[in-house]
């Protein structure tokens, strides 16, 4: 199978896939969930892995007693946590010639460039609104990284972050998820939790841009 289309599905089936995984391999689960939070979150050249409707799906499966709610929570919090520590030390070890490398199959350029303006305008508070935001989520800790902010503030951040993100979305999931309404409408929603981030970030990076030059013609 093609990686690229069965990641779509994934991502927009991830209810019916995470249920067929708890079906044929039971508490295997919770380590398949770990990795995935973890390399969406520590690997810089994965950040289209579902992570805010994995959460999600992972809640409303706690609300029916498919997994458990506090192991659930514990476990993605710590992978979401260990993941940013990896991804701000890659960025902290290779430092601003990040700047010089081209857009590849590996290295999304421009949401590398909108997640570094985004830091640029809000500091450290982006390592905690950017786990709301995907793709920024990935580039984060690595742009801070990158920033050479230090291990413990990062680290105060990235636990804060963390907390809401993954204690947040779980417990929504787990008091929401099973709605009939949103069952019936969760591929739409999965859409929304993709597309209307990454609309924000973008008219922000717009919006950043666009002062810049106002300020380069006033000084001209």
């Amino acid at each position: 199978m093609d990686i690229l289309p069965f990641l779509i599905d994934f991502i927009l089936h991830v209810d019916k896939h995470l249920a067929d995984f708890v079906a044929s391999y039971g508490t295997w689960v919770y380590a398949l969930l770990f990795l995935i939070i973890f390399v969406e979150t520590g690997v810089v050249v994965m950040p289209f892995l579902p992570g805010d409707s994995l959460l999600f799906v992972v809640g409303a499966m706690c609300g029916v007693g498919l997994m458990d709610y506090g192991l659930s929570v514990a476990l993605l919090l710590a992978a979401a946590v260990l993941g940013n520590q990896s991804n701000y030390t890659i960025g902290r070890l290779l430092g601003p010639k990040v700047f010089q490398w081209e857009d590849s199959r590996w290295f999304n350029k421009r949401a590398f460039n909108q997640a570094h303006e985004f830091y640029e305008r809000h500091g450290g508070v982006t390592i905690v609104i950017a786990r709301f935001m995907p793709f920024v989520r990935t580039f984060a800790p690595f742009v801070a990284g990158v920033a050479r902010m230090t291990r413990s503030k990062f680290t105060f951040y990235d636990v804060t972050g963390g907390s809401l993100w993954v204690g947040g979305i779980v417990t929504a999931g787990y008091f929401f998820g099973n709605v009939p309404w949103v069952k019936h409408n969760l591929e739409k929603i999965i859409w929304a939790m993709i597309v209307i981030p990454g609309l924000l970030v973008m008219f922000g990076a717009w919006k950043s841009r666009r002062a810049e030059a106002a300020a380069a013609a006033s000084r001209a």
